[in-house]
């Protein structure tokens, strides 16, 4: 096998233990485990509430979508312990900083939507706490030390959470700034 060809069979390989590990335990597992430990032993989907698949599946591709970015364009994981080693400015971190921790809000308040839990309204609300303080507090002062004025040229284009289409002169440059975060 060739080293391009290992290279990128690996680079799948740490992205889908990335997804099975840390979306798949905090956006499937742990919501399951809330819904069937407040719901009996069976987990009840209202009527009300199929209205929110569409949204977990729209959470589910916007993470597939970061993923990719993550792995073509960065050359990385999610994951800050094997972050990306170029910059990711393109598709959704155009929009947002943080796509990838509104792709999992979006799945589990789509969740407790569909459970009608408000358990797992709980459990998001708690996530978008830690999301934003997690941000705030390490990852943007990593990325600020590692990046430097690219960084602080990103951050002053482009929203930390709530999505906004580019605009002329306040795009991005698609390689200058960093990867915007670790999830």
């Amino acid at each position: 096998m060739d080293t391009t060809m290992t290279r990128t069979l690996s680079l799948v390989v740490r992205n889908l233990v990335f997804t099975v590990v840390v979306p798949g335990l905090g956006g499937a597992w742990v919501p399951w485990r809330i819904a069937t430990a407040h719901g009996g032993h069976g987990v009840g989907v209202a009527a009300a509430g199929w209205p929110a698949v569409p949204v977990i599946a729209a959470g589910a591709a916007l993470y597939a979508w970061c993923v990719w970015n993550f792995a073509a364009v960065g050359r990385g994981t999610p994951g800050p312990w094997d972050a990306p080693s170029r910059a990711v400015t393109t598709g959704p971190y155009r929009w947002v900083r943080n796509p990838i921790y509104l792709a999992a809000l979006l799945v589990v308040l789509g969740e407790a939507w569909l459970f009608m839990s408000l358990w797992l309204l709980a459990y998001a609300e708690l996530m978008a706490v830690f999301f934003h303080l997690f941000v705030t507090g390490y990852e943007e002062r990593t990325l600020r030390r590692r990046f430097g004025p690219s960084y602080l040229e990103y951050q002053r284009t482009v929203p930390r959470w709530l999505p906004r289409p580019p605009r002329g002169r306040d795009r991005p440059p698609e390689r200058a700034a960093p990867p915007t975060s670790s999830m």
